[in-house]
C-alpha cells in the first residue's frame, strides 16, 4: 500500500516556513579531507585549549561504564547544592540544562505566548533569537551601538507584549560588556516589567574591575536571570551543560517548561568537580592574556583593523569575503568563524589559543592577504 506524503503545507507553521535551519560544520577528520590540511587549529567555536580541569578529567577518566545504564539526577541535584554554595544563593534558584541553548529555551517557553516579543542585540549570540522565531515570537533586535548593546534603543523597543530581553555581557562577538553601573542604571529603567537574561558565558574570562556579577545582583532584582555555562572556560563543551539562576519565585515558573533528566550524568558529575579548580580559572586567564597582546601587536603591523574586548575571542575585519576567507584559512590549516552570520560581513572572529595556533593564524592570514594582493584583487 502507497502512503501519501504529509500535506506539509498545512502542517507547518508559517514562522516554521520562513526560519533556515543552522546547519553544523562537517567533522574535523571530514574538513582536513575536504581542503586538503593533515592539521587543524580549531579557532572557530571559542573553546578552551587547555582543556577541562585536572579534576573534571579525573572524574572523566574514570566514569564506570556500568554508571551508563542508569538515568542521571533529574534536576542535577548535587550540581545544584554545590552552586548555591559558592554563590550564596538557595538549590531551588537554580536549573541546568543541556548547554546554554536548552536554558534559553526554557526561559522563552515560560513566559512568552502567541503576540509576544523579546528584545535583543542585532549583532549577539543568534540562539535568542533563533529560539523566539522558531516559537513562533517575534524577536526585536536593536543594532550594536560602538559595538556594544545600545540600553537606550533597547528600552525604547520596549511595548506592553514585551516578556524577554536578553543582554550578553561580555557580548559574543564583539566582546564589549556593560558596567555594573551602566547594567544597574538599565534594570533600574526596566523596573521589574520584563525579565531581563544576563548572558554571562564567558564571565569567568573578565579582569575588569567595574564588570558586573550578575548572580550578586538577583537578591536586589528579582526579575533578573542569570545564565552561566561550563562550556567555555571550564572546557565542557562536549558534555553540554549550563545552567541558570535566579529568584525562587521566577525560577518555579521556568522549571515548569524543564525537560528532566536532559543533562548526562558524567556532565554532571565533571562540573561538579570543575567548580573546585580556581588555579585553573587563573591558567586560562593568563593564556588568553598573551594570546591577545600577540595578535594585537601582529595585527596593527598588518595594519588590520579589529575589535578586542573580554572574552577569550576577537574580531578582525579583513578586505576580502569573510566566506572566502574562511576556505583559503582552511586550506592553510586554520579553522576561524566567518561572521556574515552574525551580520558582520568582511569580518572574522578568532578564539583566542595557544601561542602556537595564533603563530599558525597570523602566517596563514599573511599568506592569503599577499597573494590576493597579488593577483590585484
Amino acid at each position: 500500500m502507497t502512503m501519501h506524503a504529509p500535506p506539509l503545507d498545512r502542517l507547518v507553521p508559517e514562522y516554521i516556513k520562513r526560519f533556515e535551519p543552522y546547519i553544523p560544520s562537517k567533522p574535523d577528520d571530514e574538513l582536513k579531507k575536504l581542503y586538503g590540511c593533515t592539521r587543524l587549529s580549531r579557532l572557530n567555536n571559542n573553546e578552551n585549549p587547555l582543556g577541562p580541569p585536572p579534576a573534571a578529567r579525573d572524574v572523566i577518566d574514570g566514569f564506570p561504564p556500568p554508571a551508563a545504564s542508569v538515568y542521571p539526577s533529574g534536576d542535577a541535584y548535587y550540581l545544584r547544592y554545590k552552586l548555591a554554595e559558592k554563590f550564596g544563593l538557595h538549590p531551588d534558584q537554580f536549573l541546568v540544562g543541556n548547554g546554554a541553548n536548552e536554558v534559553i529555551t526554557f526561559v522563552i517557553k515560560a513566559f512568552c505566548q502567541e503576540g509576544d516579543n523579546i528584545i535583543t542585540a542585532d549583532k549577539t549570540f543568534a540562539v535568542y533569537e533563533w529560539v523566539a522565531e522558531f516559537s513562533g515570537f517575534e524577536a526585536r533586535l536593536v543594532p550594536l551601538k560602538d559595538f556594544g548593546y545600545d540600553d537606550a534603543g533597547m528600552l525604547q523597543a520596549v511595548d506592553e507584549r514585551t516578556k524577554i530581553i536578553f543582554v550578553c555581557n561580555p557580548n559574543n562577538p564583539t566582546g564589549t560588556y556593560w558596567s555594573r553601573e551602566r547594567l544597574l542604571r538599565f534594570l533600574d529603567a526596566v523596573d521589574g516589567r520584563q525579565i531581563v537574561v544576563l548572558d554571562e558565558a564567558y564571565f569567568e574570562f573578565v579582569e575588569k574591575e567595574d564588570f558586573p556579577n550578575g548572580m550578586a545582583l538577583i537578591e536586589s532584582y528579582p526579575n533578573l536571570v542569570v545564565f552561566r555555562t561550563f562550556s567555555k572556560m571550564y572546557a565542557l563543551a562536549g558534555l553540554r551543560i549550563g545552567y541558570l539562576a535566579g529568584s525562587k519565585e521566577v525560577v518555579d515558573v521556568i522549571r515548569r517548561t524543564c525537560v528532566v533528566y536532559s543533562v548526562n550524568s558524567l556532565a554532571q558529575q565533571a562540573a561538579l568537580a570543575a567548580l573546585e579548580d580556581g588555579e585553573h580559572v587563573n591558567r586560562t586567564r593568563q593564556l588568553v592574556r598573551e594570546g591577545r597582546e600577540y595578535l594585537e601587536r601582529e595585527l596593527r603591523r598588518m595594519g588590520l583593523f579589529f575589535v578586542s574586548g573580554e572574552g577569550n575571542y576577537m574580531m578582525l575585519k579583513l578586505p576580502m569575503s569573510d566566506t572566502l576567507a574562511y576556505r583559503k584559512l582552511m586550506a592553510r590549516g586554520v579553522m576561524i568563524r566567518s561572521m556574515t552570520g552574525f551580520r558582520f560581513p568582511n569580518w572574522i572572529r578568532i578564539t583566542i589559543s595557544y601561542m602556537e595556533a595564533m603563530n599558525a593564524f597570523i602566517e596563514a592570514l599573511e599568506a592569503i592577504l599577499s597573494e590576493m594582493k597579488s593577483r590585484g584583487a
